[in-house]
């Protein structure tokens, strides 16, 4: 079957979006009118009408009433995706849970958005491989999201585990924000646990995670990463 050929607004519309998103205007500029695109493509002005309404559904221009056309975006939006590159095999790392705590600081109550007379848990945990430390966490939990505080500290090797099977919550679809930061000004204790030395710095990633569909702050962790396993790659969409 012989393949239909493109409507010539849509063939129009990708030479108008070409222009924009090759630099050729910026945000803010004048674009062309309806009557400088029929004449420069010789096109009909239905052509170029349903050609510049097509630029304006992706966001491309503006339409401005008696005023003219308007460049509203004049390049294209990429999705960058960090990952973190983990530079030992999973079953050579090991997960050392040092303490669960009970506080209520304001500090981290404001953090996990919850009210001055509730309280939190904090978890405590080092990872290492080839007993090599190289994470540091501390972890922020809303009350009611632990389900038995007196439990075994290996119990909460894997917080998203506990998540999953003590509330069916899957951490890694829920909605996070997270920065990462070189830190010299670094806890004695977490210095000490990670084995820097006093010019050495961290990568301090702090991380605040909420449930999709409330929007609740489910957690929010601390991380401190020896800098000499700190790696991450940067990669766009196609």
């Amino acid at each position: 079957m012989k393949k239909q050929k493109e409507p010539k607004y849509l063939q129009l519309k990708e030479i108008l979006k070409k222009q924009i998103l090759s630099g050729d205007f910026s945000e803010g500029d004048r674009f062309h009118t309806q009557s400088e695109i029929a004449n420069s493509f010789q096109v009909s002005s239905i052509t170029a009408i349903r050609a510049l309404d097509e630029l304006k559904k992706e966001g491309l221009v503006e339409r401005k009433q008696g005023i003219g056309t308007f460049v509203a975006r004049s390049r294209r939006e990429v999705l960058v995706k960090f990952s973190d590159i983990e530079l030992f095999c999973p079953n050579q790392e090991n997960v050392q849970v040092l303490s669960i705590t009970k506080g209520n600081n304001p500090y981290y109550l404001e953090k996990l958005n919850l009210h001055k007379t509730e309280y939190y848990y904090q978890i405590t945990r080092l990872r290492t491989a080839e007993e090599k430390p190289f994470i540091y966490h501390q972890t922020y939990l809303p009350h009611d999201f632990i389900k038995n505080p007196n439990a075994d500290l290996q119990e909460f090797q894997s917080i998203y585990n506990r998540f999953e099977e003590d509330f069916h919550i899957i951490m890694t679809d829920q909605a996070f924000e997270e920065t990462n930061e070189i830190c010299l000004n670094i806890p004695t204790k977490i210095k000490k646990a990670l084995q820097l030395n006093d010019f050495e710095p961290s990568v301090l990633q702090l991380r605040t995670t909420k449930n999709r569909e409330s929007n609740r702050i489910l957690e929010y962790i601390e991380t401190y990463k020896h800098w000499e396993y700190f790696k991450f790659k940067i990669s766009s969409n196609d």
